[in-house]
């Protein structure tokens, strides 16, 4: 299968405010997608999944992405 990439874009809850985010990742599909933020956001920062709000999933173009990482990933 092949990978595409998305851009998500959301918020999370910190203190008592939400903040917003945008993370650019590979996947096969939206729900391998959804799972990747959920474990990150909770291994990393140790957000529950009730606290991290996705409001929005867009695949994307190789032209599109902006994030160093995911450039060099898909450079190779």
């Amino acid at each position: 299968m092949k990978t595409k990439i998305f851009r998500v874009q959301g918020k999370f809850l910190m203190g008592k405010s939400f903040k917003p985010f945008t993370k650019e990742l590979k996947a096969i599909n939206e729900e391998d997608i959804q799972e990747k933020i959920y474990s990150d956001f909770g291994s990393k920062h140790g957000i529950k999944r009730s606290k991290i709000i996705i409001e929005r999933i867009n695949e994307i173009s190789k032209d599109e992405v902006q994030d160093p990482v995911i450039k060099a990933l898909i450079e190779r």
